[in-house]
């Protein structure tokens, strides 16, 4: 709750980010689980302050294809977390994100890691595209092993309820976040997946990353 409200706050004022000569918006960096906003100048700043990039990782995606680090080098991308059989938030997050997928070119990849990776294999995960009619090429359904995925979710893509890594790593993961990455794997926004709102903001971040 904590987290969602500073998130909130958080949007509110960036609302007015700095923009850059061209009129871009200036997106920050967000290097711990807090989510405190960076901003920076140049390069060399980046690579002093800004240390925290997305881990490796190799997951099957819903065509059994393996899907590494190697999909999103040099690629904006998006995150999430889902599980197939959720009622609550996850049908809701599919749908936005739907709304990115068809408002975004095929040079952004969309990650959608399944907490559930016992239950959703790549069957189950294709059937779960084909019902939402997602055909979109760049959007990966992705499952493996537990730890590999909760492991990923909470020490590179901050992606918890509680702030910081409290929880035990066997503790069920389940949150509403989208996560935008910049082309070098660094965490560059967060938005509520479960408010459609957010995705307009989240396409006009896109656009200003596409920009730098």
């Amino acid at each position: 709750m904590y987290q969602t409200a500073f998130l909130l706050l958080s949007s509110m004022l960036l609302l007015s980010c700095t923009e850059n000569g061209s009129g871009t918006t200036v997106l920050p960096y967000y290097n711990d689980p807090d989510f405190t906003p960076l901003f920076v100048k140049n390069e060399a700043e980046i690579k002093e302050k800004i240390p925290h990039i997305i881990g490796d990782f190799s997951f099957l995606n819903q065509d059994s294809i393996l899907i590494s680090q190697k999909n999103i080098e040099g690629k904006i991308h998006v995150a999430n977390f889902i599980f197939t059989s959720c009622i609550s938030i996850c049908p809701v997050m599919t749908k936005n994100m739907k709304i990115v997928s068809d408002s975004t070119t095929n040079d952004i990849v969309l990650l959608s890691f399944s907490v559930t990776p016992w239950i959703d294999t790549p069957a189950v995960l294709k059937k779960f595209t084909e019902k939402h009619q997602i055909k979109n090429k760049q959007w990966h359904f992705l499952t493996g092993s537990k730890s590999g995925i909760y492991q990923l979710a909470r020490k590179s893509y901050f992606a918890e309820e509680d702030i910081g890594f409290s929880k035990d790593s066997t503790e069920f993961l389940h949150t509403e976040h989208f996560i935008l990455v910049d082309k070098n794997k660094r965490i560059r926004g967060i938005y509520n997946g479960t408010l459609s709102l957010e995705m307009q903001k989240l396409l006009e971040d896109i656009k200003s990353l596409k920009g730098e």
